[in-house]
């Protein structure tokens, strides 16, 4: 059976709760994540045959881990075994994640020290149709850089699709290069991206205008997708699908959310969204990418595609922990009532 493959870091995410109430009660909560396992774990509740590639030391907290992914309906026949630790993350529980502050504790990690050799991509991608990666990966190091380059030019010279995800993490870019020395020659190789204009600006050097938030209106982000996604298509011939996605924040705590969708000369325009409170907002944009890969894999239509990757995308901000739990009758019961943006 052919297969989505994900690969990207797996990281343990501890949520304390604020003030220092984490030490008084002496528990904080985990949750294994990372975003392409996120992507992963959807596709997998959706019923799309998806494996998982990873780095993860030799130990039993790792093998805790790969049976949790095992349990889920993913192939761990992906994950590579090496190096000493799992990478981790501390990010305060609340609704308010946006300026909590993440605390990164990734140095060092099994998968960052990944190098161009050490890896039989050909193995990993065996019995693979897609391939999803992220910008996160390439952020780590230069030796890990190479290595994302080194899986997709094995994976297109295989004809595998590959995805992207553009999500762009300034915090993770410290070893001397610009995102935009490394990101567009990885692109190169992909036939989906998703991101949003202000990614595409920081990762690719897509023009953005910065006079874009005065104008402020859905309808000014809207062509301005239109305008970034026609930029990207015509710099890298390969991709076929941009999608972008807009999340305002609504004070005091709600949020309001909208995407899009271009492929073959035509934009298309999801619901949009509104809530007013948040339980999560880690794994939202995890959630409309796997949202995405499930409507192009089924073959569905443009307007279903960006409609259901954004109801899921939506819904994922009411759950906590980094991966949803929804079903696809939960995603499509949401957005069938609501009449798209124009």
């Amino acid at each position: 059976m052919t297969k989505i493959c994900c690969f990207g870091e797996l990281l343990l995410r501890f949520s304390p709760i604020a003030n220092g109430e984490w030490i008084r009660q002496t528990s904080m909560p985990v949750f294994v994540g990372g975003a392409e396992l996120n992507v992963a774990t959807a596709l997998a509740k959706w019923d799309v045959p998806v494996k998982y590639s990873t780095v993860l030391p030799q130990n039993s907290l790792a093998d805790d881990i790969i049976h949790h992914i095992d349990a889920k309906g993913i192939d761990s026949s992906g994950i590579v075994r090496f190096g000493q630790r799992v990478g981790t993350y501390y990010l305060p529980q609340g609704t308010d994640l946006k300026n909590a502050g993440v605390i990164y504790d990734r140095a060092h990690s099994a998968f960052s020290e990944l190098a161009p050799g050490k890896v039989d991509w050909n193995a990993v991608l065996q019995d693979t149709e897609w391939l999803h990666v992220s910008a996160i990966s390439p952020a780590l190091s230069a030796e890990v850089a190479e290595t994302c380059r080194e899986l997709m030019a094995v994976a297109s010279a295989k004809g595998i699709t590959i995805s992207i995800d553009l999500n762009h993490r300034a915090r993770l870019w410290q070893y001397g290069v610009s995102p935009t020395d490394i990101m567009p020659g990885l692109v190169d190789y992909c036939d989906v991206v998703m991101g949003n204009i202000w990614a595409a600006n920081a990762l690719l050097g897509i023009p953005v205008d910065e006079h874009i938030h005065a104008k402020g209106q859905p309808a000014d982000y809207i062509a301005h997708a239109q305008a970034t996604s026609e930029a990207i298509q015509k710099r890298f011939p390969r991709v076929k699908v941009v999608a972008n996605t807009f999340r305002f924040d609504t004070p005091p705590t709600g949020l309001r959310y909208y995407t899009t969708l271009f492929t073959e000369g035509q934009q298309y325009v999801s619901p949009e969204l509104l809530t007013d409170s948040v339980v999560d907002r880690v794994g939202s944009g995890d959630c409309f990418m796997a949202g995405l890969i499930y409507g192009l894999y089924n073959r569905n239509s443009p307007q279903d595609v960006v409609n259901f990757a954004a109801a899921a995308a939506f819904g994922k901000l009411q759950e906590l922990g980094d991966a949803t739990n929804q079903t696809i009758s939960d995603i499509t019961n949401r957005y069938s009532p609501i009449t798209a943006l124009s």
